[in-house]
């Protein structure tokens, strides 16, 4: 058994938030208590059965839970395995992941992913799989999504490129909505992205480049949101990058709530979305080439706004694994993407938190119940008789980011002090990752 004793317990599903002690016992979380004195039931246990954590002075929360993950395993285990993947997550203060369909194969058959189940199964984090929409990521013909589901899909994804083809797009909606699975969708038309990873801006014409321009997103975003009022199915649009994507999702939203239908359309915002602009390009090159790209100061305020306001309800990393010598080519042959699960709590608190957009409840929330619920995990809450998945952490602490538990180093945020510390991420009620006097280490 464990106990972890005297911190601050927040839970964003219940709105709890209150000192108090947590007994884990197996994979359950048996009890919270206020008072350990008098505690009969606590008691009556030998001592020398329970291992104690003191929490004192720290946050105990649930395992942080993410929604958007590449773990490139198969096919591009130079830049992630699964198991590293794990390993960061943990560090992170992650303890459910989704993992995104683009690897190589992609994610279209049972074969590969049954290959997944059997890699994850061996975690000690919990790692949920999506598949792709549309074979080999192609955009022209539809999964068997029926048979993919029961393989253990949790959802279907094309993340990586748009679906362009309406009509292919229709049908997935309503297979989605018939099998009660979410979509997610990555919105970047390519009529206008030019030269993707950087906003069709100041600095992109700096570089000599053009761009991706915003329109890339919100055109997409306008279109599939209209396209999925039919199903209702769960519509989640990923990594929202522009004011106008933020503005559509919030007349939306608003127009479902007054004809008295129930949230289906979801949004993504990423850290680096909410914490940078373009000038993070202009300051890091290449580390900060993303898709979609980071924008302007206009825009990134609007994604705070969304948060604030609920029209953004999930905090995603986009956690997007690539080599060293990958990332150190030209800025136009140089992938996408960066790793993010080590630094999202550092950022959420230091950039929302801390200048008082959002609380640490609101920002929990995001980031625990609300993608936990969209997916149908049993995760994102603290209660007894619930999962024993927490993270335990100091937001007062301020840090140098200098070093991580991915396979790759492909962070902008390196080098950057950041307020926020996990000290102990605990899965399946077991300590998965604890910090040491030196450095986060992996608790093998």
């Amino acid at each position: 058994m464990l106990l972890i004793k005297n911190g601050t317990v927040i839970d964003p599903k219940s709105g709890m938030e209150k000192e108090a002690h947590v007994l884990i016992d197996g994979e359950k979380i048996r009890l919270i208590t206020e008072n350990l004195e008098h505690c009969e039931e606590i008691r009556k246990i030998d001592p020398n059965l329970i291992q104690e954590i003191d929490a004192d002075g720290l946050i105990v929360a649930p395992g942080l839970v993410d929604v958007h993950s590449h773990f490139r395993d198969p096919g591009q285990t130079h830049k992630e395995t699964i198991h590293t993947g794990a390993k960061a997550a943990a560090a992170g203060g992650y303890t459910s992941i989704v993992m995104m369909a683009n690897t190589v194969p992609t994610v279209d058959t049972a074969e590969t992913l049954d290959y997944i189940k059997e890699k994850t199964a061996k975690e000690r984090i919990h790692i949920y799989p999506c598949a792709t929409v549309s074979h080999g990521m192609e955009g022209k013909e539809l999964v068997d999504m029926t048979a993919l589901k029961e393989a253990g899909a949790v959802g279907f994804t094309d993340d990586g490129k748009p679906l362009v083809d309406e009509s292919l797009l229709k049908e997935a909606f309503q297979r989605c909505a018939e099998l009660q699975v979410p979509i997610s969708l990555h919105e970047e038309d390519p009529k206008y992205v030019h030269q993707a990873g950087v906003n069709a801006g100041e600095v992109a014409k700096e570089l000599g480049l053009e761009g991706a321009e915003r329109k890339a997103e919100y055109t997409l975003v306008e279109r599939d949101v209209a396209l999925s009022k039919d199903s209702k199915v769960h519509l989640d649009i990923q990594h929202i990058s522009a004011k106008e994507t933020v503005d559509i999702l919030r007349r939306a939203l608003k127009e479902d709530e007054a004809a008295g239908i129930e949230r289906h359309i979801h949004g993504e915002a990423t850290p680096h979305h909410f914490s940078s602009t373009e000038d993070l390009v202009r300051r890091k090159d290449t580390l900060a080439k993303v898709n979609p790209p980071i924008r302007t100061e206009e825009d990134r305020q609007a994604i705070i706004k969304g948060l604030q306001d609920g029209t953004l309800d999930l905090i995603a990393t986009d956690h997007a694994p690539h080599s060293t010598e990958e990332k150190k080519q030209e800025f136009t042959k140089a992938p996408s993407g960066m790793i993010g699960l080590e630094t999202a709590l550092p950022l959420a608190i230091t950039n929302l938190v801390k200048p008082g957009h959002l609380t640490l409840m609101q920002v929990l929330e995001k980031m625990t119940i609300n993608p936990a619920k969209l997916y149908g995990l049993d995760a994102g809450y603290l209660a007894e008789g619930g999962p024993a998945d927490l993270v335990i952490f100091d937001p007062r602490v301020m840090r140098t980011i200098d070093r991580f538990a991915s396979k790759s180093e492909n962070s902008p945020y390196r080098g950057a002090t950041l307020y926020g510390e996990v000290v102990f991420t605990i899965a399946k009620g077991e300590i998965v990752y604890v910090k040491s006097i030196t450095q986060g280490k992996w608790s093998d």
